[in-house]
This record gives structure tokens, C-alpha cells and sequence, in this order.
């Protein structure tokens, strides 16, 4: 079984967000606008990309 990665960019800044939302965009381990990390496709990273939705983009990686 192989294991499913996706790549999420932050695309909008967070700044005027709610706390929790700059929170977690940190979480995702984005920093800067358009940068990028790779991650593992679990139920945790999904729920937190789903919440900030609106500041990011995601790919298959």
C-alpha cells in the first residue's frame, strides 16, 4: 500500500484572521505566502486544510 501525500500552499494571508486560523496555518507548517509543504493524507491534516480552506491551495504530491 502506498502512502498518499498532498501538497498545500498558502495562497492568502492570514493576517486579519482569527487566532485560531493563523494557528493553524502554522500547524500546517506554512510560514510566508506561496510556501509549501508536503504532507502526509490523514483525517487530522484534511480537518485542518478544510478550516482554512480559504488561504490555501492543495494538490496531489
Amino acid at each position: 500500500m502506498t502512502k498518499k501525500n498532498v501538497k498545500v500552499t498558502l495562497v492568502r494571508s492570514p493576517i486579519g484572521t482569527p487566532e485560531s486560523h493563523r494557528a493553524t496555518v502554522r500547524g500546517l507548517g506554512l510560514r510566508r505566502l506561496n510556501s509549501s509543504r508536503v504532507l502526509a493524507d490523514t483525517p487530522e491534516v484534511r480537518g485542518m486544510i478544510r478550516k482554512v480552506s480559504y488561504l490555501v491551495t492543495v494538490s496531489e504530491a
